[in-house]
């Protein structure tokens, strides 16, 4: 098995600090989706650009304390890519690719529009620019059968059954019409496929909450972390896994296995 972890650490520092580390160890996966790095590479120790018997490849952004996405990889000899070839969304650290014959995983951060207009037409933009993204990765599968995992903080739900309280946030940034319509387009016309939702079609299974009040012990949640697959590694996926409980971040480790050997 092939088992990947995405997780949005809300600054890479902090989460180690409450105990990231440790959990690598106990849950061994083989492949970690980092996003929301919050540093850049004069910030990381050894311990944190290559855990254990990792090794770290990472795209910061430009800002400090900004944003970033990283990858922790134990299978090793892949091809890796960053960015979009666009300025104004590579500046972020928005996309690290790994590449091997057969299979590409990638870390992907998309823009929240949550503070305010101008944020939201950039995260409309980064959608435009991403979707041809994927829908290249999509043709390349039909063409040679290379498969494609994308993990990552999308910063949308798709669903009602997404996020718990869906009537009041209808208007906000995050489950807006047009970005759900963008998630349809991707699932229903590009025909990636939402992994986690194909394996527990169940309730109040969400991967964020927001840090006021009681949201997460009462589980006011978002289900706003991703794996998103060709259609035929998503066949392979099993074992799905929020570990809600594990809290060195805003966002809860999203683990599954694939039935797939690199």
């Amino acid at each position: 098995m092939l088992r990947i972890t995405s997780l949005n650490a809300n600054g890479i520092r902090s989460a180690f600090r409450k105990g990231l580390s440790d959990w690598l160890l106990e849950h061994q996966p083989d492949i970690v989706c980092l996003q929301e790095l919050k540093a850049q590479a004069p910030d990381l120790s050894e311990e944190l650009s290559d855990p254990h018997d990792y090794t770290g490849h990472f795209h910061f952004a430009q800002k400090k304390g900004y944003s970033g996405v990283g990858l922790y990889l134990q299978p090793q000899n892949a091809e890796i890519t960053t960015g979009l070839d666009l300025e104004e969304f590579d500046q972020e650290g928005r996309l690290v690719v790994a590449r091997w014959p057969g299979l590409t995983v990638a870390s992907a951060y998309l823009p929240s529009g949550s503070s305010g207009d101008e944020r939201q037409a950039v995260k409309m933009r980064f959608l435009d620019a991403f979707g041809p993204w994927l829908e290249a990765r999509m043709q390349e599968y039909k063409e040679n059968g290379q498969e494609l995992i994308v993990c990552g903080d999308w910063n949308i739900a798709h669903k009602e059954i997404d996020l718990k309280n869906w009537r009041g946030n209808r208007k906000n940034s995050g489950f807006l019409p047009e970005e759900r319509a963008w998630l349809d387009y991707v699932f229903d016309e590009i025909g990636l496929v939402d992994v986690f939702r194909q394996l527990e079609p169940g309730e109040d299974q969400y991967t964020w909450w927001s840090n006021r009040g009681q949201a997460w012990a009462k589980n006011v949640g978002w289900r706003i972390d991703y794996h998103i697959a060709t259609p035929g590694i998503a066949a392979r996926a099993s074992n799905p896994q929020i570990y809600k409980d594990d809290r060195f971040s805003d966002h809860a480790p999203l683990t599954i296995d694939y039935d797939w050997t690199l």
